[in-house]
């Protein structure tokens, strides 16, 4: 019985490549580390971290800062930053307090802040779309003027409002429906809007393509300018509607309301475009880097740590954030 041989294979062919699992960790780091995270505290702080009451905190101390990051997205999708969001949210909360304070009604108080926020868009567009003043340098002075406005709109102080009286205003965030803040809804419902009109309208297509190259969207016939100013007008409006869902949540508001906003705002969206979509921003990438950093600055506390950590934790996710997205495009350049 003679011996079976096997062909050998053709001279240079090229071997067969080896199979391998995508886990899918260059879109889903984030929800990896995410679940890390909850591991981790599920198991060190159980009884602190794993009930209904600690989620429901933190998702209600995270919706404010939710709406901030989400508004902050349409100009960074058109290649701009918005440093101005923290003031912009002060300055709206402030004078709506001040006008609820002053008799001036609910009406008037609530346009008057969106107003603000469409005029502080405009101005921020003014300088740098008209006078060409790089977006990062001309925000963060037109941020230090917003301080200004805050600071005389308070008179320096805290504005606070009674609980009696305004129960029609502070319902407006403290409202739950199935356990859940209204403040909450309201970030939903705002993530859904941006995230269709990005994903879905010629106005998301214009701000990708301004972002991703403004000299090729120029030449294709895009508006640039207009672009760009709507980035900035919309997102002062979203910062306004933060800093008017900001008082009726807490019943105050001071010179320095939004400053803890800032950081937040931009790590998110930075880490977020490491996300789902690498390379560009987008809100559900955003919406899990607001998950991640919700559950570190919260867990971290819970289990002992000192105060301090929490700005530890929003700085060091912001520079690994930037790290990610400068290597994201190396390798898709």
């Amino acid at each position: 019985m003679s011996d079976v041989q096997t062909a050998p294979a053709p001279e240079g062919a090229a071997p067969k490549p080896k199979r391998r699992i995508n886990l899918g960790f260059d879109r889903f780091s984030g929800i990896y580390v995410w679940a890390v995270l909850v591991i981790i505290f599920s198991i060190w702080i159980p009884d602190l971290f794993l009930n209904f009451d600690n989620f429901k905190t933190i998702l209600t101390f995270q919706a404010i800062s939710t709406i901030v990051a989400l508004g902050l997205i349409v100009p960074v999708a058109a290649g701009a930053f918005d440093l101005t969001i923290a003031g912009t949210l002060t300055v709206s909360a402030c004078f709506t307090a001040w006008a609820l304070l002053n008799h001036k009604g609910l009406f008037f108080a609530v346009a008057g802040a969106i107003i603000i926020g469409v005029i502080i868009g405009l101005a921020n567009a003014l300088v740098v779309v008209k006078f060409k003043v790089d977006s990062f340098i001309g925000t963060l002075g037109m941020s230090s003027i917003l301080a200004a406005v805050a600071y005389m709109i308070s008179g320096g102080g805290q504005e606070v409002l009674p609980e009696a009286g305004y129960y029609p205003f502070l319902d407006f965030a403290r409202t739950q429906w199935f356990g859940i803040s209204a403040s909450v809804y309201y970030a939903g419902i705002l993530a859904v809007i941006i995230w269709w009109i990005l994903e879905y309208t010629p106005a998301g297509r214009y701000l990708y393509a301004v972002g991703g190259n403004p000299v090729a969207a120029r030449l294709a016939g895009v508006k640039v300018g207009r672009v760009v100013m709507l980035s900035f007008v919309a997102s002062a409006v979203v910062s306004s509607f933060a800093g008017i869902v900001y008082l009726a949540q807490n019943a105050n508001a001071a010179p320095d309301s939004g400053a803890n906003y800032l950081l937040p705002a931009f790590s998110a969206v930075f880490l977020g475009a490491t996300q789902i979509r690498p390379g560009r921003v987008n809100v559900l990438g955003t919406i899990v880097a607001i998950l991640l950093l919700a559950t570190g600055v919260t867990g971290l506390p819970l289990a002992g740590a000192p105060t301090y950590v929490t700005h530890l934790f929003n700085g060091a996710a912001l520079i690994i954030a930037l790290a990610l997205a400068a290597r994201t495009a190396r390798r898709r350049g």
